[in-house]
C-alpha cells in the first residue's frame, strides 16, 4: 500500500492581492508535494484563502461593496497565481465557501464544546485589526502593534473563550519531545517560551461588531473567531464534517503544515490544543518559513517597494521566480529579493548555465545523430539530496544539482566533441550519450523544482530540437 501524505499552506488573507511571500510559501510546499508524489506516496496537498474578519470587512465598507463581492476578487488573483506558479495543489478551500468549509468549521465548535471547553464571559482587551488578534500591553512597542505599526483598539463585549489553559502542560511536554516537530528548531524555544502565561483565548465575536463570518452553533449573535473558523479550513478540506469523511480518515493527521512565521502561535499552540479538545489525531510537523525583505527593507505599499509575483512571472517566467525563491531566501529563515541579484542569478546559473548545457548537448546530439539510451527509464534521487529535502534544505540541493550541471559543462570543454567528430566517432558517440544520461538525471532532479523547465528538458530530449530555456537578459 502506499503512503498516504497531507501536506497544506497555511490559507492566505484576501484583504489584497497575493504577494511574493505567498509565493514563497506556495513553491515550497509545491517541491515538498512533489517530491513525495515521486516517492510514489498518495499525495492530498491543500492551500486556499482566509476571508472572514473585521479587517475584510471594512476593506469591503471602504470600497462600498459586499464583503463576499470584495473577497470574491481577491480570491481570483490567488488562484491565478496558483496557476501561474504551476503548483500541483489538489484542492483549494476558502473560509466563505459555505458549501465546503462550514460544515467543517461548526463539527469543531461542537466538539470543543462537548468537552466543556467553550464558555462565554465578558471581556476587555486591545484588539489590532491588522493582526484579528487581541494584544497584551506586554505585545506593544511604544503602545502599538509592532507589526502593523498602528494603536489597538480597545474593545469591550461577551465573547466566547476557548480553554487553552487546560492543554498548556500537555502541549509544553509534546513540544520538548517533539511529538508536535517544529522546524526550524530554534523556533522550538520561541513557541515554549509563549506558552508561558499564556491564557484562555476568544473563540467568537459579537455578530454587531462583526456580521462577516460562520453563526456560532446554537448562538445567532456571535460569529465564530479565527481560530475555529481558518484553522479547521484543513479538516473541513478532507469532507470533515460531511456524511462521507473518508477522505479525512485517510490523510487526517498533516505530516506539514507550511506556515509563515507571524502565525506560528496559532499553529503550534492554539491549533494542536483545539485538536486535542476535539481528541482528533495532531499534525506532525509544523514547517515556518521567514518573511521576504525588498532590497533591505520591509515591504511597504507606502515605500512604493512591494513585488509583485505576476510582474516577475510574466516577464521571466514561473520557473525563474520559483528558482529565486527556493535557491536565494533560506527555507527556514528571512530573505532578500533584489531584482539586481534574481537577474543575476538568472543570467548565471539559468541561462549562461543550465540553459546552454541543455542547448550545447541536444545541439551536437542532433548534428551528429547521437540519441540518449532508454530515456524515461526511472532514475533515483542521490541519497545526498533526499537527506536535504528531508531536512528543508531547498538551497543545498538547488546547490549540489548545479554542482552536477558546471561538472557536465566543464566535461563539454574538455572533451571536445567538436574535435572529436573528426577523427574519433566511438569516443563522440561514449562523450555525447553520458551528456545526455547526464541531463536526463538533471531533469529528474529539477523536476519538483522547475517543473515547465524540466517538461522541456524531456521534450528536447525526445526531439532532439533545441529551443532555448532562460533567453539571456540584456
Amino acid at each position: 500500500m502506499n503512503k498516504n501524505f497531507y501536506i497544506t499552506t497555511s490559507i492566505a488573507y484576501t484583504n489584497s492581492v497575493p504577494h511574493i511571500g505567498y509565493a514563497l510559501e506556495l513553491v515550497q510546499a509545491d517541491v515538498l508535494a512533489r517530491y513525495h508524489r515521486l516517492s510514489g506516496e498518495d499525495v492530498f496537498f491543500l492551500t486556499g484563502t482566509d476571508d472572514h474578519g473585521i479587517k475584510i470587512q471594512r476593506s469591503a465598507q471602504q470600497k462600498a461593496i459586499s464583503p463576499e463581492k470584495f473577497v470574491a476578487g481577491n480570491i481570483k488573483q490567488f488562484k491565478k497565481l496558483i496557476e501561474k506558479l504551476q503548483i500541483s495543489n489538489d484542492d483549494f478551500v476558502s473560509t466563505s465557501d459555505r458549501a465546503k468549509h462550514w460544515s467543517g468549521a461548526k463539527k469543531l465548535w461542537k466538539q470543543i464544546e462537548a468537552n466543556g471547553d467553550i464558555y462565554k464571559k465578558n471581556y476587555k482587551g486591545l484588539y489590532c485589526v491588522g493582526c484579528e488578534a487581541f494584544k497584551k500591553e506586554s505585545d506593544l512597542v511604544d503602545g502599538k502593534c509592532p507589526d502593523h505599526k498602528c494603536k489597538p483598539e480597545e474593545v469591550e463585549e461577551e465573547n466566547y473563550f476557548f480553554r487553552l489553559t487546560k492543554y498548556t502542560e500537555n502541549l509544553h511536554n509534546l513540544i520538548t519531545h517533539n511529538k508536535i516537530n517544529i522546524i526550524p528548531r530554534i523556533k522550538k524555544q520561541e513557541v515554549l517560551n509563549m506558552l508561558e502565561g499564556i491564557g484562555d483565548v476568544s473563540f467568537s465575536r459579537s455578530k454587531d461588531k462583526l456580521s462577516w463570518g460562520i453563526p456560532v452553533p446554537g448562538d445567532e449573535t456571535q460569529v465564530m473567531y479565527v481560530w475555529c473558523d481558518a484553522l479547521s479550513n484543513y479538516l473541513s478540506a478532507l469532507g470533515y464534517g460531511k456524511d462521507d469523511e473518508s477522505k479525512f480518515e485517510k490523510f487526517w493527521p498533516a505530516q506539514i503544515h507550511c506556515i509563515g512565521k507571524d502565525i506560528i502561535k496559532f499553529h503550534t499552540i492554539f491549533w494542536p490544543a483545539m485538536l486535542m479538545s476535539a481528541k482528533l489525531a495532531l499534525p506532525e510537523t509544523i514547517f515556518v518559513h521567514g518573511h521576504i525583505t525588498s532590497d533591505g527593507q520591509k515591504m511597504s505599499k507606502s515605500l512604493g517597494n512591494v513585488i509583485d509575483p505576476f510582474e516577475i512571472i510574466n516577464k521571466y517566467g514561473s520557473d525563474a521566480l520559483r528558482y529565486y525563491l527556493l535557491r536565494e531566501i533560506a527555507s527556514t529563515g528571512d530573505g532578500d529579493f533584489s531584482l539586481e541579484r534574481f537577474e543575476e542569478l538568472y543570467n548565471t546559473e539559468l541561462a549562461n548555465e543550465l540553459g546552454n548545457l541543455v542547448n550545447r548537448v541536444i545541439v551536437m546530439s542532433k548534428k551528429y545523430n547521437i540519441k540518449i539510451k532508454n530515456q524515461d527509464a526511472k532514475v533515483k534521487m542521490t541519497n545526498k539530496n533526499e537527506k536535504y529535502l528531508k531536512n528543508f534544505e531547498f538551497a543545498e540541493m538547488l546547490k549540489e544539482i548545479w554542482k552536477q550541471i558546471k561538472k557536465a559543462n566543464q566535461y563539454i570543454e574538455n572533451e571536445k566533441p567538436w574535435e572529436l567528430a573528426k577523427n574519433d566517432q566511438a569516443k563522440l558517440r561514449e562523450v555525447l550519450e553520458k551528456l545526455l544520461n547526464d541531463l536526463e538525471k538533471i531533469s529528474h532532479e529539477l523536476e519538483i523544482f522547475l517543473p515547465e523547465t524540466t517538461k522541456q528538458i524531456k521534450n528536447q530530449l525526445h526531439t532532439l530540437v533545441a529551443e532555448p530555456l532562460f533567453p539571456r537578459i540584456k
